[in-house]
């Protein structure tokens, strides 16, 4: 780890486990979808200004995450690659921050190299890396924000105070228009006690107008110009995105206030067993300025989140810095001491995870087969798990040479899995593919009818035409669909024969379906017979032809 040669090894590791495999599978409905059909309408119409979905009004997030995928369109392509980039990078540069903020906390190698290498492997890290939405961009502008916020107070030097003080201002701003007003919020909820406990609260008040200022001077142009375009932006964006998704008892993903602690267990592998112990340590080492840092960084958002009534797996993704660092400096001081034990519990742990998994997988191809006639996905599967075992039984065996093996196990894991999963989870939720091979069909067609938003965004996005009519689906578009001028983009299960017979006449109907019960089967029993019909999983795709005069 202190060798020339580990930071390149990071580098091309970084590459081959989060870059490579963005191509390789199709997007994911509803996120993936969404955020690509959005950003392509940035491209297609101009409006850099006000968020958009299928050319309807779409206010839950600010502009920012939908600049960064339009910017990696329009550079790599309208293509998944593309639509990724952005989140790759991201979590790269959050890599970087967990390199740079362990070299200034420990001025150690072995420590700086150990914490860039758990924060990559950590598996939800590398997934969401890969996954095109706007949490590894929030995720990122919230750990430059704190990673700034170390940098100026762990400095002498007035103008690296001042440039600390700027860049945490910077961050605040885009993370702002990145995801709202959360950007703001968590470093305040983490500076203002940790200032308090050093008594620098001085401090606090004269270098903080600093970042407010930068921050407001960021976002400020954005602001004023969307409540220009949509005076009612602001009032939809911070009622319903914040206070009621907090507060209220009807908001969305509502769940018991305990939800993440287990789930900051289950994102901490492959390296789960270091983290009661760093975990003690780090609390006997409180008093430490840097400990006491990182602590309030990882906990207090950590209870924040779980104070909220609406809750979603990723919120606590900024809290997965810090936490690397912690689990970071007990491995090393562990590696140090020749202490094995940890390892060899880590490595058991791990292996038993995919050994139960492997004889899972073995026991439903038998009784009840995943995989269907896909030899090829099933060899993938069984490979990423033999990497897995191998990996981890290298740490069990040789713990202190190998302890970084389960990193390789898991990046592979994360790279492949997407590519390997079985036609049955693929087909029902990666529909852009289908629409791929049917696009020159579906594109010579006059008007586009699709009963379920992930399927209407790929259609879209695919063909990038945003205006697809909305079959008897309602959803998140709820508040764009109540303006007067999206009236026609609402077709009702009633009127559904009428409004094809008049588009009809105009030419040819491209209809994407998903059937995924009784009610879906009735809304496609109201379609016309005639035309082509292709069906993959639970899409169809309906080519309707032109009536006759």
């Amino acid at each position: 780890m202190s060798k020339r040669w580990a930071l390149p090894l990071l580098l091309i590791a970084f590459a081959l486990a989060y870059l490579v495999p963005l191509g390789t599978h199709g997007l994911w409905i509803p996120d993936e979808t969404r955020y690509a059909q959005i950003s392509q309408e940035m491209l297609l119409s101009g409006n850099w200004v006000s968020p958009h979905f299928m050319g309807l009004r779409y206010f839950e997030k600010p502009i920012a995450g939908y600049w960064m995928i339009a910017i990696g369109q329009a550079v790599f392509g309208e293509n998944l690659f593309g639509v990724r980039i952005a989140s790759a990078l991201t979590t790269g540069l959050s890599v970087v921050l967990t390199y740079l903020i362990a070299r200034r906390l420990w001025n150690d190698p072995r420590k700086s190299v150990a914490s860039a290498l758990l924060y990559m492997s950590f598996a939800v890290v590398a997934g969401q890396g890969g996954y095109a939405n706007l949490d590894p961009q929030f995720t990122f502008w919230v750990n430059l924000s704190l990673v700034a916020l170390w940098f100026a107070l762990d400095t002498t030097s007035r103008a690296s105070r001042l440039i600390g003080w700027a860049v945490l201002g910077l961050a605040c701003g885009m993370g702002f228009m990145t995801k709202g007003f959360l950007a703001w919020l968590l470093p305040v909820l983490i500076a203002l006690p940790y200032m308090i406990w050093q008594k620098r609260w001085r401090e606090l008040l004269v270098y903080g107008p600093i970042a407010i200022v930068v921050a407001i001077v960021v976002s400020l142009p954005w602001v004023l110009a969307v409540h220009g375009q949509e005076p009612d932006y602001w009032r939809f964006f911070f009622w319903n995105e914040h206070i009621r998704r907090f507060s209220a008892d009807d908001a969305q993903h509502a769940s018991p206030w305990w939800f993440y602690l287990p789930l900051l267990v289950a994102f901490s592998l492959p390296w789960v067993a270091f983290l009661p112990a760093s975990l003690k340590q780090a609390w006997s080492t409180r008093r430490q300025a840097g400990t006491g840092f990182l602590l309030l960084w990882l906990v207090l958002p950590l209870a924040f989140f779980s104070l909220s009534k609406g809750k979603l797996p990723t919120y606590i993704l900024p809290c997965l810095l810090p936490l690397a660092l912690l689990m970071a400096n007990t491995l090393v001081d562990r590696l140090n001491q020749g202490k094995s034990r940890l390892f060899k519990v880590n490595g058991a742990l791990n292996l038993a995870i995919g050994l139960l998994t492997l004889l899972a997988i073995v026991y439903l191809q038998l009784k009840q087969p995943v995989y269907v006639d896909e030899m090829r996905s099933l060899v993938l599967v069984f490979t990423v798990i033999m990497v897995w075992n191998l990996a981890n039984l290298m740490q069990l065996v040789r713990p202190l040479n190998t302890w970084a093996a389960p990193a390789i196990g898991s990046l592979l894991l994360v790279a492949i899995l997407p590519a390997a999963l079985p036609h049955s989870a693929v087909y029902n939720k990666t529909p852009d593919q289908f629409v791929l091979e049917h696009l020159d069909e579906l594109g010579q067609t006059k008007h586009l009818l699709s009963n379920d938003l992930g399927a209407a965004s790929a259609l879209a996005w695919r063909l990038q035409r945003p205006d697809v009519a909305l079959y008897n689906t309602i959803g998140e578009v709820k508040y764009g669909l109540q303006y007067p001028d999206a009236a026609a983009r609402r077709v009702n299960l009633d009127h559904v024969q009428q409004w094809m017979s008049e588009a009809r006449k105009t030419g040819p109907v491209g209809v994407v379906m998903r059937v995924k019960g009784e009610d879906e089967l009735h809304e496609a029993e109201q379609l016309p017979k005639e035309g082509k019909r292709y069906e993959r999983g639970n899409i169809i795709i309906l080519i309707i032809p032109q009536s006759a005069p």
